[in-house]
């Protein structure tokens, strides 16, 4: 085979194992979701599976974008205790789409697992605990909040995805938001910053651990 034909024929094997470790089985996870939940939901969940295989050809900027606005869109803010009759719930993406509700945490849960489904590396990719200032003045206070942030590269600003609003803009436009932590599935992180060091495993969070094992069950890569 002449070489600049097996240079061809690499190229579209890469790209398409590359292809096949982003994806979601879409009927097995639909199965799973009707197994579990019933079809109540099931325009929820279409929608949901909508945008994310129809954004193969975007920008990754324009999936976190895309992402932030459909799922804003889509689910409701409502507090755990509400929705799952506890204090403090995280609920896998799945659970998220058949209640149509959640919390900041189910927010930035669904949005990284979309993301990261849709071929944005997870090393892009921080779930980050703040502190949200609410007012201005003497009057104002803090509240824990969570957020999904992107990096476009290990030392670029992150651009923040957050359910409050709807545009994806740089952390240093969000003066309201103090950083404590970070996390993704490789590890956690000090602050939010993307070339900060690892500050320890997993297991230091138990919460987390436990939500990526429910979710694989379901179907998630």
């Amino acid at each position: 085979m002449p070489q600049k034909k097996l240079n061809k024929v690499i190229l579209v094997f890469l790209i398409t194992l590359m292809s096949s470790a982003f994806a979601i089985d879409f009927p097995k996870l639909q199965e799973q979701f009707t197994k579990k939940f019933g079809t109540q939901s099931l325009q929820t969940f279409t929608l949901w599976q909508n945008f994310i295989t129809s954004s193969g050809e975007l920008k990754p900027e324009d999936k976190t974008k895309r992402s932030n606005e459909v799922i804003n869109r889509i689910i409701t803010w409502q507090d755990d205790q509400k929705v799952w009759n506890q204090p403090d719930y995280w609920a896998t993406p799945l659970e998220t789409l058949s209640k149509k509700m959640g919390d900041c945490e189910d927010f930035a849960i669904i949005k990284y697992f979309s993301l990261k489904n849709e071929g944005v590396p997870i090393s892009q990719l921080r779930l980050v605990y703040v502190k949200a200032k609410n007012g201005n003045g003497a009057g104002s206070s803090e509240q824990a909040h969570m957020v999904l942030a992107y990096y476009a590269t290990p030392d670029s600003e992150p651009l923040i995805l957050d359910n409050m609003i709807n545009d994806i803009r740089p952390a240093s436009r969000r003066p309201d938001l103090t950083p404590v932590f970070s996390f993704n599935s490789e590890g956690i992180y000090n602050g939010a910053a993307g070339k900060d060091q690892q500050a320890g495993g997993l297991e230091r969070l138990s919460k987390w651990q436990d939500l990526l094992q429910r979710a694989q069950v379901e179907g998630f890569i």
